[in-house]
Parts: structure tokens; C-alpha cells; sequence
């Protein structure tokens, strides 16, 4: 198997262990906790469905600082649980519709209960790799990223369907881990490294 996909899988059953027991040791923090951390306001959690609360997975508050106008349409590329989702579905309002993209089957699961109990109608859930979107060139006002660079070996392909989906004039918000110090040779041969 190459690194890349043992990264994938390693990924995929970490990602899918979280969407079906959040409260599960995870190999990196989850949850309210986490968000609360990040800077969502607790009130703001308190009115969102438990469900996509306690299997946050993300490295910021990208869905509130991102610029997402009225009418808009939205991309959350690597939706998880859908917190982020369903911020921005109420932020872009009921003439606007977010498109919420993720590969793990299980996220999408849980982000559609979420999706239903919030009875948020201007969400699509698609089931898709991030560097083969099945959207039409320059179909996106607003694209949200929050944290899912680093868990794809293929950023690259990553980057350019965002520059593919994503209209002239539009934004890309996104946020991301960052390694401080170059990784040793040892740690950049590793399987088991999501960040080389």
C-alpha cells in the first residue's frame, strides 16, 4: 500500500470511529470543547443540534469569520458532522445553499440528522473526494475549508478544484495547521505522519 493510501484509510476510520462514537478517544481533539476553543461562542453552540457539536473535527471558527453573503452559494468542503454547514446555511440564508462535501460516508450520516433536525432546506450533502468535485466549473460564491489539508497527501488536486468550482470574484476562507519546524527525515518516511 503507498503512503498516500494508508493516509486515506488511516484518515477515513479515524473520521468514520468519530462520527459513530464522538465520545471515543480520537487521535486529535473533538467536540464542544474543541469548538468553544476555537471561538464559537457557546450560545451559538447551545442552539445547534448536539449531534454536530460533540463530533466537531476542525482547526478554527472558519464559518464565522469567512465573508458569506446573503444568496450565496457555499462550498464547506470537508463538512464532517456539518457545524460549520449549518452556520453557514443560516448566514447565507434561505436564497442561498450550501453544498457540504465530504469522503467519509459516516460524517455525512451524521451531518444529515443534524441537517434535518435543524430543518436547514437549502443544504445538498455530496459524497466526494476533495480533489474530484462533482460540481460545474465556477459554480461556488464561497468556498469554507477548515482543516482538512493536512489529512490529504493530494493538496495540490485539492487546490485546483477549488480554483475550478470557485466563480471569478468569489473567496476562498480557509484554515489550517501549521508545522512550525521541518518534520526529520524520519518523520517524513513515517506511514503513520498525516502532515508529510
Amino acid at each position: 500500500m503507498t503512503k498516500m493510501a494508508y493516509v486515506r484509510s488511516e484518515v477515513e476510520a479515524a473520521f468514520a470511529a468519530i462520527a459513530q462514537r464522538p465520545d471515543d478517544k480520537a487521535p486529535f481533539p473533538v467536540g464542544r470543547n474543541l469548538a468553544e476553543d476555537l471561538g464559537y461562542p457557546p450560545s451559538l453552540l447551545d442552539m445547534l443540534p448536539v449531534a454536530c457539536v460533540e463530533a466537531f473535527c476542525g482547526v478554527s471558527n472558519v464559518s464565522l469569520f469567512a465573508e458569506i453573503p446573503l444568496g450565496s452559494t457555499v462550498l464547506d468542503l470537508g463538512c464532517g458532522a456539518g457545524l460549520d454547514t449549518l452556520i453557514a446555511a443560516k448566514r447565507t440564508g434561505d436564497s442561498g445553499r450550501v453544498l457540504a462535501v465530504d469522503y467519509s460516508k459516516a460524517m455525512l450520516d451524521r451531518a444529515a440528522g443534524s441537517i434535518a433536525e435543524s430543518l436547514a432546506s437549502n443544504v445538498e450533502l455530496i459524497l466526494s473526494d476533495a480533489e474530484s468535485l462533482p460540481l460545474a466549473d465556477k459554480s461556488v460564491d464561497v468556498a469554507i475549508v477548515n482543516g482538512i489539508f493536512n489529512l490529504n497527501p493530494d493538496r495540490g488536486a485539492m487546490l485546483i478544484e477549488l480554483a475550478r468550482v470557485v466563480r471569478k470574484g468569489g473567496a476562498l476562507f480557509a484554515a489550517e495547521l501549521v508545522l512550525t519546524a521541518e518534520l526529520s527525515p524520519a518523520e517524513r518516511a513515517s506511514k503513520s505522519n498525516w502532515f508529510s
